[in-house]
């Protein structure tokens, strides 16, 4: 008999409300669950064991709530709303967009589905079977159809209106899944005779965002609130302190808690006069949210701790050598059906095998085309490799990355040069978080705190901290700045 089992709740879009959340933590706890993770598609999973298994499936029932046990039949729904307001892009796409997508899909997708606005990079385009990915016209997407178990990508010949798109993907899926459609032209036709829906044609084609994952953990400012991203480095969160969570959230009337691809959580619209509670709330859990910026950027299989633990070995390793990860991600598949997102990916694989029992194990190291993680292209870097060779391999990957970026920006500046001859170099002195390198320039001060400029740093107040992930003033670093200046005589 099975000790353990693994249960997976759907939370579509990533979005969930504290009262929803608050009610399958409490079934949780009752059924002795500790701690739960976040998974890379958004969902919420939880390890339960088999004496339990009975009464958490009775209370779900009770709480109408779906879930599957070790299986992975209905892949959650996707989207970049988590990133919506707090990493804005000034597109026309906004939280009404997402719930209306969101609401149009009425029914519990088979195949994998992508929400994404085109001008970000937090969360992926094309790991999904159907990518909806919003475009310049307003209140129209994008479809990239990437058939099961495949990786090429096929793109839908017209542009598809945001109330429309739950009948197109239920549509589409049906005819994908049913084998009726052997090529993109045959699936094209196929919808256009059975329904007729709000359309445009494609005039411009998709451009990829360059890839930046911003720094999503600690307490950080948008527009007159704050954000606080949750980070765990070993994956799980505490039961206890997210019931402590939806609380809060409940209390402040915050209505949304919202889960991130990079496994982590984003509560969004925290008011000044709450925030010393949400501090509160951390301190009583002794969670920490001043992670280093490169330890943010993996991604890792769901249910597996194989992966947590290699990506913890080469942190340490990139942490020891001070190896720049700047622009990078990294995910690690141990598994040959996963799928994980990174520009670097590292792949397991058994060198000898008996059946299904791997002996011995290597591993392989990709990096994407442009290293832009929403490339499909895996360029191989070293295969075979043992694993205490791996992270000197994937040292070298990342200067290979910087040098790349050094020789584009060498082109910029000589050309600049010859434009501009007469420029001098000016030092000025900064100090800088260590933890997301945020700087903090005297000459500019900080308007959203109150800081005039021209306020030296030694005259900040002494509760003054990071304005990006809220570390202390003093664990500020003064460095020397250097900047090129016009020489106008």
């Amino acid at each position: 008999m099975r000790d353990y089992y693994h249960i997976k709740i759907n939370l579509p879009g990533g979005i969930a409300s504290p009262g929803f959340l608050k009610n399958i933590l409490s079934v949780a706890w009752k059924a002795k669950v500790r701690k739960v993770r976040l998974g890379s598609r958004q969902q919420l999973l939880m390890t339960v064991h088999y004496e339990e298994m009975r009464f958490l499936e009775r209370d779900l029932k009770a709480l109408e709530v779906g879930y599957e046990v070790n299986s992975e039949m209905l892949p959650n729904i996707i989207s970049s709303y988590c990133g919506e307001e707090v990493f804005r892009t000034g597109q026309w796409l906004g939280a009404n967009e997402y719930h209306t997508v969101l609401d149009s899909i009425d029914f519990k997708p088979l195949l994998k589905i992508n929400i994404s606005d085109a001008n970000q990079s937090f969360t992926p385009f094309f790991t999904g079977n159907l990518n909806f990915i919003s475009s310049r016209e307003p209140h129209f997407w994008y479809l990239y159809i990437r058939p099961k178990q495949g990786n090429s990508i096929q793109r839908w010949p017209e542009l598809i209106y945001t109330n429309e798109i739950g009948r197109v993907a239920k549509l589409i899926e049906a005819c994908l899944l049913s084998q009726e459609c052997s090529g993109e032209d045959t699936t094209f036709q196929l919808v256009k005779s059975k329904i007729s829906y709000i359309s445009l044609p494609v005039s411009h084609e998709l451009e990829l965002p360059a890839f930046s994952l911003p720094y999503y953990e600690g307490f950080n400012r948008y527009e007159s609130r704050t954000w606080l991203g949750l980070y765990r480095r070993d994956e799980q969160f505490p039961v206890e302190f997210l019931l402590d969570i939806c609380n809060l959230c409940l209390k402040t009337r915050i209505g949304e808690i919202c889960t991130t691809p990079w496994k982590s959580l984003i509560i969004k619209g925290i008011e000044d006069q709450y925030r010393t509670e949400w501090s509160d709330i951390l301190g009583k859990h002794n969670i920490n949210v001043r992670h280093a910026a490169n330890e943010l950027a993996w991604q890792t299989e769901d249910n597996n701790e194989e992966g947590p633990e290699l990506k913890k070995q080469l942190v340490h390793y990139f942490e020891k050598h001070d190896t720049r990860t700047f622009g990078l991600c990294f995910g690690i598949q141990t598994r040959a059906k996963s799928e994980v997102f990174g520009s670097v990916l590292i792949r397991k694989r058994p060198l000898l095998a008996i059946g299904q029992l791997a002996l011995f194990s290597v591993y392989d190291l990709y990096y994407t085309e442009n290293f832009n993680p929403n490339s499909r292209t895996h360029i191989p870097f070293e295969r075979g490799l043992f694993k205490i060779h791996l992270a000197g391999q994937m040292e070298r990957l990342c200067r290979r990355f910087n040098n790349r970026r050094l020789e584009n920006s060498l082109k910029v500046v000589k050309v600049e040069h010859e434009e501009q001859k007469n420029t001098s170099s000016s030092l000025s002195t900064v100090h800088q978080c260590p933890h997301c390198f945020t700087v903090y320039d005297p000459r500019y001060g900080d308007l959203l705190r109150g800081i005039d400029a021209e306020t030296e740093f030694r005259n900040l107040p002494e509760n003054y901290s990071c304005p990006t992930c809220d570390a202390e003033k003093k664990d500020m670093i003064e460095i020397q700045w250097e900047e090129n200046l016009q020489n106008l005589a």
